[in-house]
């Protein structure tokens, strides 16, 4: 009978892309993998390589009043007897942490029962549930080579990088091509489920401060949230630009790699993917995160000449509109940051990953 492996993950792409990549090459190397996750997994999760998915009850730290903690306590202890029973059920053979609260009870059961565990941290700081969760695991993973806040830990932390799907390998295949002077230039514009009302709000303006020339030379491809699908449509149609809308893209990857320049927030999953397909990117953190990791996770990209930090704050449709004009007037600065890009990714993390965690498993 094949070696068990538990992967907990919170419920968001963020955290099951990573996990989903590893569950692939697990079950190469002959693993069973069964996932530990929460509810919000049934947007990403439907399709997750595992033998079994299970609910795990959880919480996030909401408020410092009583109540608050007191909601969190109680689901976080409900999480943790859940867990024990999935340890004497699967018995695994080790426990893989992705972060997010939700492997809070998974990662605690496993130390509690002896289980090797690993903890995977997709920026380039360290969040808060991996922060508490660090002291007591074998080995932590790291994307980045300079990660914030992992303190005396670092003795326990590889570098493996942040594992990706197997589409983002396909489409890291796909070489890019700069954009023709005078040509056409193909603009990618995606934010995720905390960013896509934003760059609705941002780019359709900025847009229509552009010569028609300009305008006339624009491809974009955005995503936009159903309720804002109309009237970025109609702005753009108005416009005189061709533009394909939607609010969610299956081939993500392959549309990044359709792309001259990307303007997207920059979460883990976002500038790894950049990253290894080799994209240039104008990247604008998420503003209001505690520990501002996507803020982190762009200065990276960008200290490597790989893209470039717009802070939302100053990012006007005037000032998108001037970056537009001047990667027209410029593409080979896009092609030297595409090279950039690409040189800081790792499309052997999952590997690389794979490889600590087997260790881990046969006691190594």
């Amino acid at each position: 009978m094949a070696d068990t492996i538990l992967l907990a993950a919170g419920g968001t792409g963020g955290h099951l892309f990573p996990a989903e990549s590893l569950a692939v090459e697990l079950g190469r190397r002959g693993f069973t993998v069964h996932l530990a996750t929460d509810h919000r997994a049934d947007k990403y999760g439907r399709a997750f390589p595992a033998a079994e998915i299970h609910i795990v009850s959880s919480e996030t730290v909401r408020g410092r009043d009583p109540v608050s903690l007191m909601r969190f306590a109680v689901r976080l202890g409900r999480g943790f007897l859940q867990a024990l029973g999935l340890m004497r059920r699967l018995k695994p053979k080790a426990v893989v942490g992705f972060g997010g609260y939700p492997t809070f009870p998974p990662l605690v059961a496993a130390r509690v029962c002896g289980v090797p565990t690993v903890l995977h941290e997709q920026n380039a700081v360290m969040g808060r549930a991996n922060r508490a969760l660090a002291g007591g695991v074998s080995k932590i993973a790291l994307s980045f080579e300079a990660t914030d806040l992992i303190g005396d830990r670092a003795a326990k932390a590889v570098l493996t990088g942040n594992p990706v799907r197997p589409m983002v390998i396909e489409a890291a295949a796909i070489p890019y091509e700069a954009p023709v002077p005078g040509g056409v230039l193909k603009l990618l514009v995606f934010g995720g489920s905390q960013g896509a009302r934003f760059f609705s709000e941002l780019v359709p303006p900025a847009i229509a401060l552009l010569t028609p020339e300009i305008r006339a030379r624009l491809a974009i491809v955005q995503q936009a949230r159903a309720e804002d699908l109309a009237g970025v449509e109609t702005a753009y149609a108005q416009a005189g630009v061709t533009a394909e809308v939607a609010p969610f893209f299956v081939d993500l990857p392959r549309r990044i790699a359709d792309s001259h320049l990307v303007l997207c927030r920059s979460g883990a999953s976002s500038v790894t993917e950049l990253a290894v397909i080799g994209r240039p990117a104008l990247m604008v953190p998420l503003p209001g995160l505690l520990d501002q990791d996507q803020a982190a996770n762009a200065r990276v990209l960008e200290a490597a000449g790989g893209g470039w930090t717009m802070p939302q704050a100053t990012l006007t449709p005037a000032v998108l509109a001037q970056a537009i004009e001047r990667f027209m007037a410029a593409p080979d600065e896009l092609v030297r940051a595409a090279a950039a890009a690409r040189a800081q990714g790792r499309p052997d993390a999952v590997v690389r990953l794979a490889d600590v965690v087997e260790a881990a498993a046969r006691g190594r």
